[in-house]
């Protein structure tokens, strides 16, 4: 494999496991902190939001940076912003850092994947957009649950340091194989917004937004609603987190040939009404090993399986505006991420955690009630543009 993309992909996934990570620390960030369960789920949070909420301002007001220095900056700031959060002294600190990592993420991984595009041949785009993006799904099954590993042996400060290691190791490559990286067309902020008007496009953002409030809803306090299951054992924990990561990576790879065969809607009625089902029977299948393990699955296989439909969907609407639309589902994404730990802190006093499967089923039907909706919006749209090109001018 092209030793350049693979750089690429170690940052991203540098960057994975910083996102997914902090769900398998949260007891001992609490107790370190002396906050809240819900509380410390906000080190999440406040990563995601300043990820999605920087990556399309920062794309746009620094298309005329070189790439590879933006690269090495937005890395530099992301080692720098977790080995602070490896030694702050408090919680308020903590998360003043993880904003900053946030910062650094949001200058590394949108210019990455566009970079993969421009160092290798146009017929190789495709495989270069999946490699890279293949460091951050895999960080689900393997950064996350190391670095949950590696806080579980007594201080989770140490997880910190492994994910600036990390990204060091990404910058260092960056630094010595990336010599060249030719500068892309740039976008203005308003164009990379301008797709937003058109309903299909924001109802099919709605429908990421609301499944990933749902699906993070869960696994930012997995460690509360897995608890009966875990009986505390963070071996178990990280055992959870494989399974979760694993099944995504399957699924992922065994989506694609779905959503070509059968198109993207049925496999995403198919994917959200299973998730629906999954996420309101999780009160009762979270509290033994042997109902918890199959909804794990289920979960991780649908949950990740949803991005490859809904990126087909939303290419599929604005073919032309590829990259900008799929950098706006990204921000879609980290943005429900960002809702999900507020709503899940939130049902965490109301409900429990035991619970908040009912929260993310009602918001997983939400994200089906948006993204039928789209379906219509799409099928109207293509029937008028029909009626139109048979009329003629």
């Amino acid at each position: 494999m092209d030793r350049r993309l693979f750089v690429l992909a170690l940052g991203m996934f540098a960057l994975g496991t910083d996102s997914f990570v902090v769900a398998g620390l949260l007891p001992e960030i609490a107790d370190g902190f002396h906050v809240s369960i819900g509380a410390a789920g906000q080190m999440t949070t406040v990563y995601a939001v300043t990820y999605a909420l920087l990556a399309p301002v920062i794309a746009a007001f620094a298309a005329h940076v070189p790439r590879k220095r933006l690269l090495l900056g937005g890395l530099s700031v992301f080692v720098v912003a977790n080995l602070g959060t490896a030694v702050a002294p408090t919680f308020v600190f903590a998360l003043a850092t993880r904003a900053v990592a946030g910062l650094g993420a949001a200058m590394f991984g949108p210019t990455a994947t566009g970079s993969a595009t421009l160092i290798v041949s146009p017929e190789r785009r495709g495989f270069a957009i999946s490699v890279v993006i293949a460091g951050m799904t895999i960080s689900t099954a393997l950064g996350a649950p190391i670095g949950a590993w590696i806080g579980s042996l007594g201080n989770w400060h140490w997880t910190m340091v492994f994910v600036a290691a990390l990204a060091a190791a990404s910058g260092l490559g960056v630094s010595a194989l990336l010599s060249h990286i030719p500068m892309p067309a740039p976008v203005s902020l308003s164009r990379r917004l301008a797709p937003l008007a058109d309903a299909r496009i924001g109802l099919t953002l709605a429908t990421t937004f609301l499944f990933f409030a749902a699906a993070f809803t869960i696994y930012t306090y997995l460690s509360v609603v897995f608890d009966r299951a875990i009986g505390g054992n963070s071996a178990m924990l990280g055992g959870f987190l494989v399974l979760w990561g694993a099944a995504g990576t399957v699924s992922n790879l065994m989506v694609g040939r779905l959503v070509d065969s059968i198109g993207s809607r049925k496999v995403l009625i198919t994917m959200l009404v299973i998730m629906i089902a999954d996420f309101a029977l999780l009160p009762w299948t979270s509290g033994q090993l042997w109902s918890a393990i199959p909804a794990i699955l289920i979960w991780g296989a649908c949950g990740w399986g949803i991005l490859v439909p809904q990126q087909h969907r939303i290419v599929t609407i604005a073919p032309s505006l590829a990259p900008i639309v799929l950098g706006l589902n990204n921000s879609a994404t980290f943005l429900g991420t960002t809702v999900a730990g507020l709503i899940g802190a939130a049902g965490l006093q109301v409900i429990g955690g035991h619970d908040l499967g009912f929260i993310a089923a009602v918001l997983a039907t939400a994200a089906l009630v948006a993204s039928e909706f789209a379906s219509r919006k799409i099928i109207f749209v293509d029937h008028a543009s029909v009626r139109t090109n048979m009329i003629g001018p």
